[in-house]
């Protein structure tokens, strides 16, 4: 990327040379014609640093976009390896030991929640290439979207803290909805995941869904380090990760939040980030 910029400015820097040299020389044949050749060069400049001014942001977003695609390649090995090494380390303790039954199925219920975050992250890739080609239909029908955020909310529940409960959902019951029950799961999957991945062990999320107004509304509550103003409109871009991409620590690919929005769009939904003092997020959802 480097190179194309030094050639980029080299080839500007020989354009304005050229000019510059055959003005010059022209003026000095024909001195009358300084007035028109004064016009039509600054006109021709103008039009050359505007060329060239868009021509440079085309190139910065290029970078922008294969520093952000590479980055995507890294999480997306990382985001692979680690239930997969989890899964794999539960089958050989219970192969080579002599395990209770307890042990095993204890070991068992771990993988199969690895299999499912697995399953989760190719849907999310799958999801987000069929969207954004275009290829994606949104088949919609009539269900209870109550339940469907309970059975999700209920399994991403984390364990990690004995016997309390991380993700405290207050779900209102029998609210029926009608749309792409495939793609509204990614999207409640999607701002839960986002946001046990933003918060500390054992810090509280708040996951609730009522009608209000005679409108649904969904909302995901975190106590994580929050989201800055400028960026909370650029989260929702594909690839796009809160921070800086070099010093990073937080997991994900950069596909979550971009799948949400698109979904909502086809759903007629509205969604709002607010700022969750002292500290964290408010994602919320409002379907018309």
């Amino acid at each position: 990327m480097k190179k194309s910029i030094i050639i980029f400015y080299a080839l500007l820097l020989y354009a304005l040379i050229q000019l510059i040299s055959w003005g010059t020389l022209v003026v000095r044949l024909q001195p009358s014609r300084m007035t028109m050749i004064m016009g039509e060069g600054s006109v021709f400049l103008f039009l050359l640093c505007i060329g060239g001014y868009f021509l440079h942001q085309s190139l910065k977003r290029e970078d922008k976009l294969r520093e952000q695609q590479q980055n995507f390649l890294m999480s997306i090995t990382h985001e692979l390896k680690s239930p997969l090494a989890a899964i794999k380390l539960s089958i050989q303790t219970i192969v080579k030991r002599d395990l209770d039954k307890a042990r095993q199925v204890s070991l068992l219920n771990n993988s199969l929640k690895d299999i499912e975050r697995l399953d989760d992250l190719v849907e999310n890739m799958l999801l987000a290439t069929k969207i954004e080609n275009r290829s994606y239909s949104f088949p919609k029908e009539e269900f209870n979207f109550s339940e469907l955020v309970y059975k999700i909310t209920d399994r991403l529940q984390v364990h990690s803290c004995g016997n309390e409960q991380l993700i405290n959902a207050q779900i209102q019951p029998n609210l029926q909805i009608v749309g792409d029950k495939f793609a509204l799961s990614s999207v409640v999957t999607n701002l839960i995941e986002n946001a046990v991945k933003y918060s500390s062990p054992c810090d509280e999320i708040n996951v609730a869904l009522d009608k209000v107004d005679g409108h649904l509304r969904l909302s995901v509550t975190d106590k994580g380090p929050g989201i800055s103003d400028a960026e909370k409109m650029l989260i929702f871009d594909k690839f796009y990760r809160v921070g800086n991409e070099n010093v990073r620590k937080a997991k994900g690919t950069g596909l979550g939040l971009f799948i949400v929005k698109e979904v909502l769009q086809y759903h007629d939904a509205d969604i709002t980030v607010k700022d969750n003092l002292p500290q964290g997020s408010i994602f919320e959802v409002t379907f018309s």
